[in-house]
């Protein structure tokens, strides 16, 4: 379809124009139909006057007007009582409609499809006379670009002709069709066009030529824009940037193409301050950040021309964006403004690419800190861009943590080493430097967040610069010890730690003492958490690696508690996030401590790393339920409940396998310790839910019911059934059948007994008949522990062993009736009647076919006796109680 670079560029840049220019126009008209009817609103009500009185009728007009005819008629039915003043009539209301009839069909087409399409024809018609001019051969390429040229500039003056002419006539302009600002737009292009047309086609021009004229047209665009709106400013910015991408040149100029850019940067820095353009200054921003990553990829060698780059920007954008500084515009006071704060942020994001990009090159490392050291003066001293120095903490954070976890060589410190001569000489300007610039923005972060308390009328403002001070120097602390001491035991981080957290207590207690200010509350509950913190990594870089799980609970507990004295939402959120933090930390490492995690059971690692977090969680959990239940306090429980699980589990693993919790399967005394405690602990919760009405030990009750169920059905009854594979099962009657069938039975009926009246029937029943079935199994796995030994599966089942289950079958029966008649429990004597039914069963169906002489009828015989005493039992005692005792009868009158 295109023949030829130009062709497609010059399509997309009139279009482009077009765009713009539309949008513009369609502002500036609906701003000018409210200026149209401001005016004739306000005409009305100055012509309208007093009401002259109404005219006798001798002397009324012979031919009044209908407007008059409708005014006599109204003022003789309303007539005022002699002697009070005539009352003017009210204003009729002027429907915008009616006052600003909206463009007719001809006069959309008259004034503004014409001019915009003639706007769009004219800069097509250049590119178009360029072309037929080399498909005919008319012309040489020289001449086509002069034409080009000439072109451009007839359209450029007649744009400037048309923009003076309409200024001093009297006759004023529509501004819906602009013919000056279109008149100029479709000249830049045709320009922009014209020079790429010398450079790229026809090798007119050098890059660096080329260059200077394309960039020289682009701030011509800009320049213009100051006269005629924002779409030549568009157009302008869009050129500018892009003018890079098309001169190319083997031998790329950095440093030129830097310098150009920040030129670009001032002139639509300026125009968007003069004009006050936001959108101008916002993509403004954006190009000159995605301009920082081209050239990354060069290495250390290309800091200086990225380091100027940024630091231009951070210049131009403190100069003439930020709001309230110098030569910005003006601030709201005590609002944070996006635009002020992003353009810092931005130009921040640029230096931490670079120093990532230059493996940490010292030249970057110091520009970066520089970068940092002003923003922090710009917000100082401007509200509007406070934001900036919540980005600058976080890439402070990601400049150190990268370094962390890049690596280090192994003899930079010994395990809780001390910390003089750390370093080979390799890396020992990097390491110092690094140290150097660490301690710089702790001191800077720290001070300037504590001394900007008080000094605003917003609160969100001090509270931003005191989360900084509380997070960039912990932050900065934990990335030099992972670097460091890689997260073995310190102790002069330990004391590091203790110092800020002294320093951190100390601005808890100035603070506390100060007239209340805006935010004030909020920040002395930062500084007070930053303190809790503090001594966090200071127990955890005096210990072992396991404590950092427990310190971090610890942090949780104690957010928790300082809610309680500072009731402040953002606290309770701080602890359930310490919380997640916990879980996501034993989600990476199980073992808490890795191979170190012992092999004592109970007593080991797993018992501290599980245990001390799940009693913290626990009681934060106390400390957030007593100012309401929200998500924070169900993160928090959840947290409680998962840790205390899993403290059960991992150390029921831990005990079974010889100190492995990596062991590939589980055995019969695994799952069924696992079952028992599922069941324990579900029972807790139940009861726990009934006091505290927590969705989360409801779920969590109901959730661990299920685990239990599931459990037993696929653990005990199939995978690990000691009926089914040679399990040893061990003693007579104390042996692992009494621990996985006989305690699980007794712990699910006393959890049915728990959610009777308090859950669904269903619920309560279904768990009642799992006790039940383990009951029954118990019963039935003893007596073959009685007759084949410790391994169940070994030998074959004989007449006296089959007439045992049928007697152990109907006296547990028996037993469960008794004990349904004697607390009249309709459950246990249901429970009864199901093990009876199965006693009945298997005589009929497997007696009769399996047993032999005396067992066959022993077995029959007892079976019929206990059926007729059961019959008796429900006839003699409990159909009776079911009679209502008989009433005397009434005596008879005269009886």
């Amino acid at each position: 379809m295109f023949d030829s670079p130009l062709d497609f560029f010059s399509l997309v840049i009139a279009i482009v124009a077009f765009i713009f220019a539309r949008k513009a126009f369609n502002q500036a008209a609906a701003l000018r139909a409210r200026l149209d009817l401001m005016e004739t609103v306000a005409s009305s009500a100055t012509a309208a006057g007093p009401t002259p009185p109404p005219l006798p009728a001798q002397e009324a007009p012979i031919a009044p007007s209908a407007a008059d005819q409708i005014r006599i008629e109204t003022t003789e039915e309303e007539s005022p009582p002699p002697g009070q003043p005539v009352a003017p009539p009210p204003m009729p209301d002027i429907p915008a409609a009616a006052s600003q009839p909206g463009p007719g069909f001809e006069e959309r087409i008259g004034t503004r499809w014409v001019v915009w399409v003639g706007g769009l024809t004219l800069a097509l018609g250049g590119f178009f006379m360029v072309r037929y001019s080399i498909d005919a051969g008319l012309l040489g390429p020289g001449v086509r670009t002069l034409l080009g040229g000439a072109f451009a500039l007839a359209l450029l003056a007649s744009g400037e002709w048309t923009r003076r002419k309409e200024s001093i006539s009297a006759i004023e302009a529509l501004p819906i069709a602009n013919i000056p600002a279109i008149l100029t737009a479709a000249g830049t292009s045709v320009a922009f066009a014209t020079v790429y047309a010398a450079y790229a086609l026809y090798g007119f021009l050098v890059p660096a030529t080329a260059f200077i004229l394309l960039g020289l047209v682009a701030l011509g665009t800009l320049a213009a824009a100051l006269l005629h709106g924002p779409a030549l400013a568009g157009l302008g910015i869009a050129a500018a940037f892009v003018t890079p991408v098309l001169v190319s040149s083997d031998k790329p100029d950095f440093w030129a193409l830097y310098i150009y850019l920040a030129i670009v940067t001032a002139a639509a820095f300026g125009l968007a301050r003069i004009r006050l353009w936001r959108w101008l200054a916002v993509t403004t921003i954006v190009f000159a950040l995605l301009w920082t990553f081209p050239c990354l990829q060069c290495g250390p060698s290309m800091v200086g021309p990225h380091a100027f780059h940024v630091i231009a920007g951070f210049v131009l954008a403190a100069l003439l964006v930020v709001c309230g500084f110098m030569f910005g515009p003006p601030a709201d006071e005590g609002q944070i403004e996006p635009i002020s704060s992003g353009s810092l942020a931005a130009c921040l994001a640029g230096a931490t690419m670079i120093v990532l990009a230059s493996f940490h090159d010292d030249a970057a490392i110091i520009v970066f800190a520089v970068l940092v050291a002003g923003t922090l003066s710009v917000a100082w001293r401007a509200p509007a861009a406070t934001g900036a120095i919540g980005a600058a903490a976080i890439f402070v954070f990601v400049v150190f943590a990268e370094w962390a976890v890049r690596g280090n060589p192994d003899m930079l410190v010994l395990p809780g080493g001390p910390l003089p001569g750390i370093c080979p000489a390799a890396t020992d300007g990097s390491v110092s430097l690094h140290l150097i610039t660490a301690a710089i923005f702790a001191a800077g972060f720290g001070a300037a967040g504590f001394l900007a308390q008080g000094r605003s009328v917003s609160a969100i403002i001090p509270v931003v610069w005191s989360a900084t001070a509380v997070f960039t120097p912990l932050a900065l602390l934990i990335a030099l010890y992972a670097r460091i001491a890689h997260l073995d035991r310190s102790i002069p981080f330990a004391i590091l730690a203790v110092v800020l957290a002294a320093a951190y207590g100390a601005a808890t207690e100035i603070l506390t003492k100060r007239d209340n200010r805006p935010g004030l509350a909020i920040s002395i509950a930062l500084f007070a958490t930053g303190a809790l913190s503090a001594l966090a990594l200071a127990l955890t870089f005096a210990l072992e690696k396991g404590w950092l799980t427990i310190a971090l609970a610890l942090m949780s507990l104690g957010t928790a508690w300082i809610s309680m004295q500072r009731p402040i939402p953002f606290l309770r959120s701080l602890s359930a996030i310490l919380a997640g933090i916990v879980v996501l930390r034993i989600g990476y490492e199980p073992r808490i401590v890795g191979n170190a995690v012992g092999a004592t059971p109970i007593f080991n690692w797993l018992l501290w790393g599980y245990g001390i977090p799940a009693l913290s969680f626990w009681m934060a959990s106390v400390f957030l339920r007593r100012r309401g239940d929200d998500a924070p306090l169900r993160t928090v429980e959840s947290a409680a409940i998962l840790f205390t699980v899993l403290l059960a589990f991992m150390e029921i693993r831990h005990l079974v396998n010889g100190g492995d919790v990596y062991a590939s399967a589980a055995g019969l005394t695994e799952v069924a310790l696992q079952v028992c405690v599922a069941l324990a602990m579900a029972i807790g919760l139940e009861r726990l839910r009934i006091r505290t009405g927590s969705i989360i030990h409801n779920v969590s009750a109901i959730l661990l019911t299920v685990f239990a169920g599931l459990a037993t059905v696929f653990g005990l009854m199939l995978l690990e059934t000691p009926i089914l594979w040679s399990t040893d099962v061990g003693g007579v009657f104390f042996n692992l059948l009494l621990l996985g069938y006989a305690l699980p039975a007794v712990l699910a009926l006393l959890l049915s007994y728990a959610v009777a009246g308090r859950r669904r029937a269903g619920y309560a029943n279904t768990i009642a008949a799992g006790a039940l079935i383990l009951a029954l199994t118990y019963v039935t796995f003893e007596i073959r522990r009685l007759y084949h030994g410790p391994v169940l599966t070994s030998g074959a089942t004989g007449g006296a062993e089959q007439y045992t289950y049928s007697i152990a079958w109907l006296a547990f029966g028996v037993i469960l009736l008794g004990i349904g008649i004697l607390f009249n429990s309709q459950r246990a004597r249901l429970a009864s009647a199901v093990v009876i039914a199965l006693t009945i069963l298997k005589a009929f169906v497997i007696d009769m076919s399996t047993l032999t002489g005396v067992y066959r009828a022993l077995s029959f015989m007892c079976l019929g006796l206990v059926l007729v005493a059961i019959g008796w039992l429900y006839q003699r005692i409990l159909f009776r109680r079911q009679i209502a005792p008989a009433t005397a009868p009434v005596a008879q009158p005269g009886a």
